[in-house]
């Protein structure tokens, strides 16, 4: 590390002590006396997050250390949110992913659907942005980026053969790559398990609205998939009708090096198959778990109800499906089961300890009486209706997702909008959930999201032309996660 780098960061941890200090004095507090110490060991931990001046997960261990120390909770307390089960929920996740990606029934998939979409240049949009959103429902958005990239790559080198070059191939370029990165964002918004914010969100309303409705996963794929649904099909015809227009005629070469792409894939492998139906088992389990109340007078009752299994929740479903990819038996004579513990390594565990500091922070948060004066104080504002206050979130949280993950501001902000709600005499789901929507929406900068740095690296896209698109996406995406959550969302949950 060269000196001006080593100055560079020295400056940057006086700035982030300097800061939390002062929000220590401001704050002093006698009621809640431990409250000041965490409001300044939260403002640290986003200095530290938005200058990544220590890696993400590392910052997120800093409760363990800090909250004991001022005598908010005890080690074991404090310990125990970085095991919450949506923890293990999130690993699960992860473990299914990462046995899907082995034996390559998500590329199969993919590419399947690219061939039957058609080789028109907006239906290849379409296609690449439809493949991608559906695997980040279920493995991660990046992972999704890093499967169809190479694909996207091959088709744009077919048709710079084939003689297209100048605006119409920028374009195409352009079309393809920001649509694998936004699809795979806005796919992610509609599973539970889809994007860390989403988890995020399920754990802090469980903890901190106990007595309110659970959210199951059925229940929020009914309420959030029509709005990617609605977003995907806008940010499409945005993309490719009116950012970077693109013409209807065919471009020759991207049907066939798709189709060439498929059939080098041969037959279903056996392990295809056995990895489909865990995969396929988990995602049932998952939908049918919960009672869906319909109507007034109707009730869908789940397996857990009709079982009396209700303490077999959606971590243990992902933690059984993981599990049984290490028993099944593979058809690859090199390995005894699908996935060896080698395969687990590749886990992102640095995401599941984020997650842990971010529930470790909102419980701190709570313990120390930090929650009761962000609510006092939020009770202070005048908020004209329901509608104004989910515009208003959304807003804010698209916007600061860009300079931060999206992960570590749904954790910083959530605890304070579920204060702000009570405060406003607002149902928290109305506020949270169109906040943690939004965390999602950062389509601006090639910062901003993984996904988006992955096409950065494309050359095809440039940051001014990400910036031109990304800015028309983000005020789309807070329209219509409002729009739709306040008229849908508020229907389904029966706000």
């Amino acid at each position: 590390m060269n000196l001006s780098l080593k100055i560079k960061r020295l400056l940057l941890l006086i700035t982030g002590i300097v800061l939390s200090s002062f929000v220590y004095f401001i704050m002093a507090n006698e009621i809640f006396p431990q409250a000041p110490a965490v409001a300044a060991m939260i403002v640290f931990m986003a200095f530290l997050w938005i200058t990544e001046l220590l890696p993400l997960a590392v910052t997120s261990l800093i409760p363990i250390v800090f909250l004991p120390l001022i005598g908010v909770g005890k080690l074991s307390q404090i310990t125990s949110f970085y095991a919450k089960p949506i923890i293990f929920l999130f690993l699960g996740g992860f473990i299914l992913a990462i046995g899907i990606q082995k034996t390559g029934l998500h590329k199969r998939i993919a590419l399947f659907l690219l061939h039957k979409i058609g080789d028109k240049p907006h239906q290849l949009v379409l296609g690449f942005m439809l493949a991608t959103a559906m695997m980040s429902m279920w493995i991660s958005n990046t992972a999704s980026v890093m499967v169809m990239m190479p694909v996207g790559l091959s088709v744009l080198e077919t048709a710079k053969r084939n003689g297209l070059k100048g605006k119409l191939l920028a374009n195409l370029g352009l079309g393809i790559m920001l649509g694998l990165a936004y699809g795979a964002d806005i796919g992610g918004m509609a599973t539970i398990i889809g994007t860390p914010p989403n988890l995020v969100f399920m754990e802090m309303y469980t903890e901190l609205f106990p007595d309110l409705p659970a959210i199951g996963f059925l229940t929020w794929m009914i309420m959030v998939l029509p709005i990617s649904v609605i977003f995907l099909f806008t940010g499409w015809l945005l993309l490719t009708k009116i950012v970077f227009k693109l013409p209807n005629n065919r471009i020759m070469g991207g049907h066939e090096i798709i189709l060439n792409e498929y059939k080098k894939l041969g037959k279903i492998s056996a392990d295809e198959k056995r990895a489909g139906l865990i995969f396929l088992l988990a995602v049932v389990l998952w939908l049918t778990g919960s009672d869906i109340q319909i109507g007034e007078s109707f009730t869908l009752i789940g397996w857990r109800t009709l079982l009396n299994l209700h303490e077999f929740k959606d971590a243990s479903v992902a933690i059984f499906a993981a599990i049984l990819l290490f028993v099944m038996p593979s058809s690859n004579k090199e390995n005894k089961s699908i996935l060896t513990w080698n395969d687990a390594l590749k886990v992102p565990w640095g995401i599941l300890l984020l997650f842990g500091g971010g529930l470790a922070l909102a419980g701190g948060f709570q313990l120390s009486g930090l929650g009761e004066i962000v609510g006092n104080s939020f009770s202070q504002i005048q908020v004209n209706s329901d509608t104004v206050a989910v515009f208003s979130v959304s807003f804010v949280l698209t916007f600061l997702t860009e300079i931060t993950s999206n992960t570590a501001i749904t954790n910083l902000i959530l605890p304070v909008i579920s204060e702000a709600s009570k405060a406003l005499q607002i149902d928290p789901r109305l506020l949270m959930i169109p906040a943690t929507l939004s965390a999602s929406c950062a389509f601006m900068m090639p910062v901003a999201s993984p996904t988006q740095a992955i096409v950065f690296g494309s050359g095809y896209v440039k940051i001014k032309d990400m910036v031109k698109g990304g800015i028309l996406f983000n005020i789309i995406g807070i329209f219509i996660i409002s729009i739709v959550f306040l008229v849908w969302g508020r229907f389904v949950l029966g706000i």
